[in-house]
């Protein structure tokens, strides 16, 4: 593949192509066993070839396509091993490459938003790209005042691409539901069109990154490279070396593993308090585990952040209902709880529900913040998705009756994401650190303290506080 494919006919067969072979591949697996091959060999050779032609439809086409890859990739964790085993190598690569641009195509780019003498800008310029993603690729070179920098070339097309994919995908939808059983893909294309607009514009991901930059500036867990130049289709960023994090997942030391989950959930929580930002594309292609800073007594591990294309815009940081519903939560509060997710519209006023039957759907989702130190694990993570994905189950009936606010379907999804990374790593983290340091709401605020203590508490709530 030599160029993103634009022209829509050419991205529909190619998307279309992989139902069609979904459907060949089980007439092939059905000959197979007829040959007398057993059903588990002829299902594993099935699961192999279905992740193969993934990876090569979804990386070849990028835009969309590549991007719907990517989000199901950092939720592998909640498959069936013996499913989740033949997609993982395919899935995970795309979290950090696809087949690049040709370098005409990338100097045309250059040309056209540097200016002719572009090349005049750095004294090193690096052809061939460091990393290929869902709609731009990056090249490694050294800027004119001797710094290293990471140069994000956006796909020519890529605009129309985003959109042509996920209408594209959305049609069939149904299809790709297999692959992540119990997750509804849905709503999950919806929300990737809707943020579309925003990940093509440079300008705004250079100004989320800038304040990122600032706030984390003097932080001694968290680096995030600064904005050096931005124009339309090209942006120019500090390089940062480091390990990747998909290479942590499948080669880190327990340390190391450990240390990197800390400080995803520390970003993950602080983010919003500190920036009023929260980061909402959390696949580990967009984090690096970086040493610690040469001449630091006791320096540890530093996790260094990328991509702020896709960002939720959250002022006051996380809404104070999340501390609170997890807070009523761990302290059995049935009644509270329910309350509150019927004030804030998680469950819409037509439907009731036994408050203690949410307090039980809940509490096993919320374990990792109820321990002092909690191990994240892929069999915790499927264990939790089956219990709500099997509709037998009285979690999958109570669960449909839920509702998710549209406030907060970015803030869901970048927390399932995260988790699912968090479970990739294995990681022992200290989770109720970060939600005591950063969540609002989630410790009694001075007010409630001294009600409690002069014995006059009353249900307190996000619009009491």
């Amino acid at each position: 593949m030599s160029d993103l494919p634009r022209k829509a006919v050419t991205r529909t067969a190619k998307l279309a192509a992989l139902p069609i072979g979904f459907a060949g591949r089980a007439t092939w697996g059905l000959g197979r066993r007829i040959g007398g091959k057993s059903a588990e060999i002829v299902s594993k050779e099935l699961q192999q070839r279905t992740a193969d032609q993934l990876f090569k439809v979804l990386g070849e086409l990028k835009g969309g396509a590549m991007k719907f890859g990517q989000a199901l990739s950092v939720f592998e964790s909640a498959l069936p091993e013996e499913v989740a085993g033949p997609y993982r190598a395919a899935l995970t690569k795309l979290q950090e490459a696809a087949p690049p641009m040709p370098s005409s195509t990338v100097h045309a780019v250059l040309t056209e938003r540097l200016g002719e003498d572009w090349r005049e800008l750095f004294l090193e310029f690096e052809e061939k790209p460091a990393a290929a993603a869902s709609i731009g690729q990056v090249h490694r070179a050294v800027w004119h005042d001797g710094r290293i920098v990471a140069v994000k070339v956006q796909y020519p097309g890529a605009g129309e691409a985003l959109l042509s994919d996920l209408t594209q995908l959305s049609r069939f939808v149904r299809l790709l539901g297999p692959l992540i059983p119990g997750m509804d893909m849905k709503p999950l294309i919806t929300e990737m069109r809707d943020r579309v607009s925003e990940e093509l514009d440079y300008a705004l991901e250079a100004e989320s990154q800038r304040e990122h930059a600032a706030e984390f500036a003097d932080d001694p867990d968290v680096l995030v490279p600064d904005v050096v130049h931005q124009s339309e289709q090209v942006l120019i960023t500090e390089w940062i070396d480091g390990k990747p994090l998909a290479d942590v997942i499948s080669g880190g030391s327990a340390e190391e593993r450990d240390r990197a989950g800390q400080l995803l959930a520390r970003f993950l929580f602080s983010g919003p308090a500190r920036t009023g930002l929260l980061h909402a594309d959390p696949h580990p292609g967009n984090f690096r585990l970086l040493p610690p800073e040469e001449g630091v007594e006791d320096g540890e591990y530093r996790l260094g952040v990328l991509d702020f294309g896709t960002v939720d815009r959250l002022p006051g940081g996380l809404p104070d209902t999340i501390g609170y519903a997890l807070r009523m939560t761990l302290e059995g509060d049935a009644e509270g709880v329910y309350d509150l997710l019927r004030e804030d519209g998680f469950v819409k006023e037509s439907i009731d529900l036994d408050p203690d039957a949410v307090l039980d759907y809940l509490l096993p989702i919320i374990e990792p913040a109820a321990a002092d130190e909690f191990t994240f694990t892929r069999s915790w993570m499927r264990n939790q998705a089956a219990r709500i994905a099997d509709p037998r189950s009285p979690a999958h009936q109570l669960g449909r009756q839920l509702n998710l606010p549209p406030a907060y379907l970015l803030i869901h999804r970048v927390t399932l994401s995260t988790i699912g990374v968090l479970c990739q790593l294995n990681a022992t983290v200290r989770l109720r650190d970060e939600l005591e340091d950063w969540l609002p709401g989630f410790l009694p605020d001075e007010e409630e303290e001294d009600a409690a203590e002069d014995g006059t508490a009353e249900e307190a709530g996000p619009d009491e506080t």
